[in-house]
């Protein structure tokens, strides 16, 4: 096994790609050669324009974290970042001053926005940020899902609004809302119109293994899969498809994952997730799924969907626990 996709969001799906990196150099992961190369098609519907800025904070955090320089404790930014540009938009009262842009981070969304602007795509773009962080030594390619302008928006209620609601971007329900207001709609504007960016369905259909990893499943592998093209070519690669859940026990990991599969009507569990996703028998897209030992109650309904699947541990505590899950993907999926 050579070729490995995973569709990532954020904190989660980078820090299951640093784990599985670490289980190919360490040569835990049975079946994947050291040589083994590893492509992260990541969530840009998280995007968005901030002080004239085009900020990809799912792109960021798996760069970041892939070349060692994210922030540990919060799991996105830089580490060792000071905020003096964030206190003094602040101080001039500078709208949004609630998203805070630390200063070394600021550096890259400079870079990023002055490419854009010199007419380089999105991909392009990564590719040359990717440059500081990745070494050649781990053979890692970070894809953004589009090259084309992709966000999502929630639409939350709002009794100051003559309609009783309003839509706020995911950064506004996320970081200055907590994800505390329910949220009534997702919409992802502009992903019908948007297509795949280069390399992406490529890196599908010629993979020996698509994985799923424990991310959003609304928001960030949800929002990867509606963008045209990608469910189809899930169907259609000779590649097992295999997913971990992000529910533990009823509750997500991290994120906003139970408020927003409530707003989609999806049973808020790991084989809700699962059952969500679909078995590739049918009209979905999962070989496997994973779900944690806690939920092993759930494995029955999962294979009664047509999914194979296998309760072991879930919780990412280090990047050993981390190659150990993905050891276990692989293992269900390719025996």
């Amino acid at each position: 096994m050579r070729e490995i996709t995973v569709l990532s969001g954020g904190v989660g799906g980078a820090r299951f790609v640093r784990g599985l990196l670490h289980g190919i150099a360490t040569g835990s992961v049975p079946g994947v050669g050291a040589d083994a190369r590893v492509t992260v098609v990541a969530n840009t519907a998280d995007d968005w324009w901030l002080h004239g800025l085009k900020v990809c904070p799912d792109l960021d955090t798996v760069m970041y974290t892939l070349g060692d320089g994210i922030d540990p404790e919060r799991g996105w930014g830089r580490r060792e970042e000071t905020w003096h540009a964030k206190e003094e938009l602040a101080a001039y009262g500078v709208e949004r001053a609630w998203f805070g842009l630390g200063d070394r981070d600021l550096a890259t969304h400079l870079v990023r926005t002055q490419m854009l602007e010199a007419g380089y795509p999105l991909h392009q773009v990564t590719e040359a940020l990717c440059r500081r962080w990745f070494s050649e030594r781990q053979n890692v390619r970070l894809l953004p899902m589009s090259d084309d302008r992709v966000e999502t928006h929630l639409v939350i209620p709002d009794e100051d609004s003559p309609s009783g609601r309003r839509a706020v971007h995911f950064q506004e329900y996320w970081v200055r809302l907590h994800a505390e207001v329910p949220a009534e709609t997702v919409l992802v504007v502009g992903q019908d119109d948007c297509s795949p960016a280069p390399g992406v369905l490529e890196a599908i259909t010629g993979a020996d293994l698509v994985v799923l990893p424990p991310s959003n499943p609304v928001v960030s592998v949800g929002t990867i899969l509606g963008v045209p093209g990608v469910r189809e070519a899930l169907v259609a690669t000779d590649a097992p498809v295999v997913g971990i859940s992000p529910i533990i026990g009823g509750r997500h990991v991290h994120g906003m994952a139970q408020q927003l599969l409530a707003t989609i009507g999806v049973e808020v569990s790991a084989g809700g997730v699962g059952r969500h996703y679909g078995s590739r028998r049918g009209e979905g897209v999962l070989d496997g799924w994973l779900v944690a030992e806690d939920d092993a109650d759930q494995l029955d309904g999962l294979h009664e969907a047509g999914i194979a699947a296998a309760a072991v541990p879930l919780l990412m505590t280090d990047d050993d626990a981390t190659a150990a899950m993905a050891a276990a993907a692989v293992s269900l999926v390719r025996p």
